[in-house]
């Protein structure tokens, strides 16, 4: 069970470590708008365009997987395998955020198929 929550702890701070290369982008704009972030946001090109877009598919993917996790201690379904696809899915996020910054968008791709394949496992062990 240890082992599905540290993914889970993982998991909750993955949208925040990747707002970092987002704020860098927000700052090369001439300063970070915390006023209006959005606006500025907004406003972003390449790199800072994809950096936005990697910070808001960590939230979204966070809600797959944390109902998964939540899933499986609920049913009491934590196995090996439950912790194995919580790992895999940690590991599939990272590669897809750095993907994403380099602009790798097949890789990327294959990586979020890896993620949310791992996280519906997690969530068919519930039944």
């Amino acid at each position: 069970m240890q082992t599905i929550l540290i993914c889970l702890l993982i998991a909750v701070l993955l949208p925040y470590a990747a707002k970092v290369p987002l704020a860098m982008a927000m700052t090369k704009l001439g300063r970070y708008d915390n006023n209006h972030p959005r606006e500025q946001q907004a406003q972003l090109t390449g790199f800072g365009a994809r950096a936005l877009a990697g910070h808001q598919n960590a939230f979204e993917s966070l809600i797959i997987f944390g109902i998964a996790v939540l899933t499986a201690l609920v049913t009491n379904n934590v196995t090996d395998l439950v912790a194995l696809l919580a790992i895999v899915h940690v590991v599939a996020r990272l590669v897809y955020h750095v993907l994403y910054l380099l602009n790798f968008g097949t890789l990327r791709s294959l990586s979020w198929f890896v993620g949310i394949g791992a996280s519906i496992g997690i969530l068919c062990q519930g039944f």
